[in-house]
């Protein structure tokens, strides 16, 4: 089970459904960032059969890819929380073989989308607004609905690549 900040609402409130004795073999990943720091006793509190708690998503990549590298015939992967904690951690998952069928999701908290760059491959965290800068090249990009599993990002693309200059005003879509 992996989740970050309002993921761990999902992780409480599905502890409190699954049958006895599951989640004392579970092992929780959790990431709280800010909002979800009062989270951390009550999922503990739950005995989980392995508990991490993680400083960001990044830091915690090489103990999950362990867990997974490790993980027997049968695994069940849950992940919640934002996008982008989502679409990171099912690729981890995937790339060690983990079918789709076996990953269930739940989406909790911000919009805020992973974006890439389709000009210069930079990916962006956290983006909240239509149109952006670009972190990387500085171009302004149209955020398509576009997702690519792949690299776990929607795709950004070059709003003014036919009248340059003409940049319409961000609008905030994904809060």
């Amino acid at each position: 089970m992996i989740a970050d900040a309002e993921g761990g609402e999902a992780l409480l409130e599905l502890a409190a459904k699954v049958p006895e004795g599951l989640i004392a073999k579970a092992h929780i990943f959790y990431i709280p960032k800010r909002a979800g720091a009062a989270s951390v006793a009550r999922l503990q509190a739950l005995n989980p059969g392995q508990f991490y708690e993680g400083a960001s998503y990044s830091a915690s990549v090489p103990r999950l890819r362990r867990v997974l590298a490790d993980a027997h015939m049968g695994l069940q992967v849950y992940l919640a929380g934002s996008e982008g904690l989502i679409g990171k951690a099912m690729a981890e998952a995937t790339a060690v073989g983990i079918p789709h069928s076996a990953i269930q999701t739940e989406h909790r908290g911000s919009l805020a989308r992973r974006v890439q760059c389709v000009h210069c491959k930079g990916i962006t965290e956290d983006v909240t607004t239509d149109p952006f800068q670009c972190a990387h090249c500085g171009l302004h990009l149209y955020v398509r609905d576009h997702y690519s599993r792949r690299i776990a990002a929607f795709q950004g693309v070059r709003i003014d690549a036919e009248d340059p200059g003409n940049v319409p005003p961000a609008v905030e879509r994904f809060k």
